[in-house]
Order: structure tokens, then sequence, then C-alpha cells
């Protein structure tokens, strides 16, 4: 999931599903024609408020792929991130949360590519007794 195409993963739920065109168009209260939702599909990128209504209508939450792609492809440097504590108004997480999608990921880099604990640690920038407990419930 390193380049998404969310017009492209939203089309693909739509089938899965088999939604007829007119129970979209319906659900986004008649905001788009059928030549729009079609349209919808191609874009690399939609409004956030549309993905959260596409979220809602095919029951699959597609701003996870965005958040696990933060998590494996964007790791906050942890000075910054400590000032961005401090400072900041907004609500703190904690600490990441794995999906079992990305532990899968890992897993795989770790079996299939031969890759070290500590390849994948300094690559992804996650603690290596994360990946070692992993490897010994998973694998």
């Amino acid at each position: 999931m390193k380049n998404i195409h969310i017009g492209f993963l939203i089309k693909t739920r739509v089938s899965e599903l088999n939604i007829d065109i007119k129970r979209i168009i319906k659900f986004f209260k008649n905001k788009y024609t059928e030549e729009q939702i079609l349209e919808q599909y191609e874009k690399p990128s939609i409004d956030s408020d549309d993905l959260l209504k596409w979220s809602k209508l095919l029951e699959y939450d597609f701003f996870r792929i965005y958040t696990q792609h933060i998590i494996l492809f964007s790791p906050l440097n942890k000075e910054i991130n400590r000032n961005y504590e401090k400072d900041s108004k907004l609500p703190q997480f904690k600490k990441n949360i794995y999906t079992i999608e990305i532990i899968d990921f890992i897993l795989e880099l770790f079996t299939k590519e031969n890759k070290s604990i500590q390849e994948i640690s300094e690559e992804y920038n996650i603690p290596k007794n994360t990946i070692r407990n992993w490897t010994k419930k998973y694998l």
C-alpha cells in the first residue's frame, strides 16, 4: 500500500458488495450523478467527507489505509513528536496501533524476504522487541 489510489479501492469494494449505482446516488442524497460517481473511481484521492460517506456505505474503513501508510512509510522523528505532544491541542495517541495487515506485512518481510529484525526496525521505525513478539506469537 505504498501508492494509494482510493478511487480504485472504492470501486473494488463496490464490486465486491455488488452495490447498484442508484443506491450509491441515493446514499449521497443526489449530490452526484452516475457519471460523477464513475469519475470518483478514477481519482487517486477524494474529499475526506466523501471518503467518510464511502466508508459508511461500503462498511469499510478507508481511512485506515492512510493510517497504515503513515505508520509504515512516514515515521515521525521522536524529537519532533515530543514537541508536538507538548504544544498541540489535538488528541494524543499513546502508542501506534498496528493492524493485522501491518503485522502480516512485517512478518512477510521477515520470513519471505529474509530481512532481519534489525533491518525491518530501522526501515519502518518499529521497535525490535515488538517485531520479536510478533514472530513468537504469529510464526
